[in-house]
């Protein structure tokens, strides 16, 4: 936690307040500071931008050219420079924040305080289950022989880097779901010693879907679980995926991307015979399932044991209960390794903790 970090570093999360969302979220992937702050001339600021915040629009409807000044927060908590950093300490525990920016007397930014200076990621808890266990016939040939979360990627098995990337965050327990070429897998991460990690596994007699084998966890966890597909490449920060979850007291967490597709045509409005309006290539815009999810130990019970389930339809059981189901809305790059073009993308492009890219 620092005010008087290099202009390198704290620099980068400056942004004009005529910046849209999209210019915002590269700011955010390029300062690794988890703040943008939006300024007007000679630097003077004018409001804070963070994930939550960036969130919140997205789930509103907000688009990738929404402006900036229309999602920040006004008015945000900062500090004059001479504030002893113990009271800076306190200040952002009592208000739970990670960041804090630092004003001069004309409210021009002069430097910013951050938490994770002085704190490294605490250990969690919480098991994290990966789903490793598909077959992968999109990908054949190059699956007859090898399953695909072994396939690499930038050099190493693409499930080597959700691995890698959750230890990061703290995550020390994992659980691996695999069935089809299970051995092979089991064979190259063993225990999970080199890693430094415990790697546990679920054995799929025959394949179960993407939540069926959770219903396999013996003894059942008392924390909530992460999961995660084992064919998914993000930047996502599962920690904050976690606390996200647990902040909103849900049953269910499912983590989500804003997909838009583009109309390849023009597209005429109708009603009956009557032509009532055009759309040129319209763009039709949806959140879809990013393959990341968080549980609570009790919603693991609406699984059968030995029965195949998918995640949709977990939660759809979940929702037919009256449990609380939410979805986090992330702009983090992320790809679904599913086709030859998707193994291609991720093995050229590399980006922050491993290497994937926006799809």
């Amino acid at each position: 936690m620092t005010a008087d970090k290099s202009e390198h570093s704290w620099r980068k999360t400056l942004l004009p307040s005529t910046s849209t969302l999209q210019q915002a979220i590269r700011n955010l992937d390029e300062s690794a500071l988890q703040i943008v702050l939006i300024v007007a001339e000679h630097d003077v600021l004018l409001g804070t931008l963070t994930d939550g915040d960036i969130r919140r629009g997205l789930l509103r409807g907000c688009d990738m050219n929404c402006a900036v000044d229309t999602l920040m927060t006004r008015n945000p908590l900062v500090v004059p420079e001479v504030l002893p950093r113990t009271t800076v300490r306190q200040l952002m525990q009592t208000n739970k924040i990670h960041q804090l920016p630092v004003v001069d007397q004309i409210h021009r930014v002069v430097g910013l305080h951050l938490w994770d200076e002085l704190h490294s990621p605490g250990q969690r808890a919480n098991l994290m289950v990966i789903m490793a266990g598909g077959l992968g016939t999109r990908l054949r040939p190059r699956t007859e022989d090898c399953p695909k979360p072994l396939l690499p990627v930038g050099g190493k098995p693409m499930l080597e880097h959700i691995i890698e990337r959750a230890k990061a965050e703290g995550f020390g327990t994992f659980v691996l779901a695999i069935n089809y070429l299970g051995h092979m897998i089991e064979d190259y991460f063993g225990d999970g010693g080199r890693w430094q990690v415990k790697i546990e596994y679920l054995r799929e007699e025959s394949p179960l879907g993407t939540a069926g084998a959770i219903a396999l966890l013996e003894p059942r966890p008392s924390l909530p679980v992460l999961v995660s597909n084992g064919d998914v490449l993000t930047d996502i920060r599962y920690s904050e995926l976690l606390d996200f979850h647990c902040r909103h007291d849900a049953a269910a967490t499912m983590a989500v991307r804003l997909h838009e597709w583009q109309h390849p045509f023009g597209v005429v409005r109708t009603n009956g015979v009557d032509i009532v309006g055009f759309d040129e290539k319209p763009v039709t815009r949806a959140h879809i399932n990013a393959g990341i999810y968080v549980l609570e130990p009790a919603s693991i019970d609406v699984l059968n044991l030995g029965e195949p389930c998918d995640m949709p339809a977990l939660f759809t059981r979940l929702n037919d209960r009256n449990a609380r189901t939410i979805v986090y809305p992330m702009h983090e790059p992320w790809l679904d390794v599913g086709r030859e073009a998707d193994l291609a993308q991720a093995d050229s492009v590399r980006l922050r903790g491993h290497e994937t890219t926006k799809k």
